[in-house]
């Protein structure tokens, strides 16, 4: 994470690697100017919090990132998420995304944070790589991209929608996930054509990031 964060252009603040060992990328992080500090197992484990210590951990400056609005105008697929509050969840969905060749990722202002500690950590650092932007006004800023021409899919278990197996995309395309306890408002089912992913009798949602690996797959 720290190496990607790195290669991506970020700015470091300060760092604690493993006295003992110390690891490669320590010599980039002090090429950048960053003052990195050493210690033990136990030292690392008491300054983090974190049961099993890791060779470096590393503070960076936050990113600009850019508007909800530039991002939807420069991504020509993009992952929409409402009100999954969920770290992990959100950094498995940022890794599902950026491995399938997705480019761009917009969250409501309730979605957990993309650089928070623990999405980093299951993202692998692919955040870095997968441009983001959040905003309060998701439900207009997606409707603004439909009316340019955007292709907008809203993932839903209702019967009543296409399979997505069914749809073949042809543009840009944005597909929007809701949280795994209520799913997406209707505000967000309204603004884009309802999908769903068929699943076997008796089971009627998967988790929020493996919905998103399917979709982006088969929206590709």
């Amino acid at each position: 994470v720290v190496e990607r964060a790195l290669d991506a252009g970020c700015r470091p603040h300060l760092a604690l690697a493993d006295a003992g060992r110390m690891p490669p990328v320590v010599d980039r992080l002090l090429a950048a100017g960053c003052d990195v500090f050493a210690g033990g197992e136990e030292v690392r484990r008491m300054v983090t919090g974190l049961g099993v210590p890791h060779p470096i951990v590393a503070l960076f400056h936050r990113p600009s990132r850019p508007s909800a609005d530039e991002l939807t105008a420069r991504s020509s697929r993009l992952v929409v998420v409402e009100g999954v509050d969920n770290p992990a969840n959100i950094g498995s969905i940022v890794r599902n995304a950026a491995a399938l060749g997705w480019d761009g990722l917009l969250l409501d202002h309730t979605s957990a944070d993309p650089l928070s500690r623990r999405a980093l950590r299951v993202a692998m650092g692919t955040a870095f790589a997968l441009p983001h932007a959040r905003t309060r006004s998701l439900i207009e800023v997606v409707r603004r991209a439909g009316e340019r021409g955007m292709e907008i899919y809203a993932l839903t278990p209702d019967p009543a929608a296409t399979p997505i197996g069914g749809i073949t995309a042809s543009g840009d395309r944005a597909v929007l996930i809701g949280s795994e306890r209520t799913g997406l408002s209707l505000e967000a089912l309204d603004v884009g054509r309802p999908v769903r992913i068929p699943m076997a009798n008796g089971v009627d949602s998967l988790n929020a990031a493996a919905a998103v690996a399917i979709a982006c797959y088969s929206l590709r």
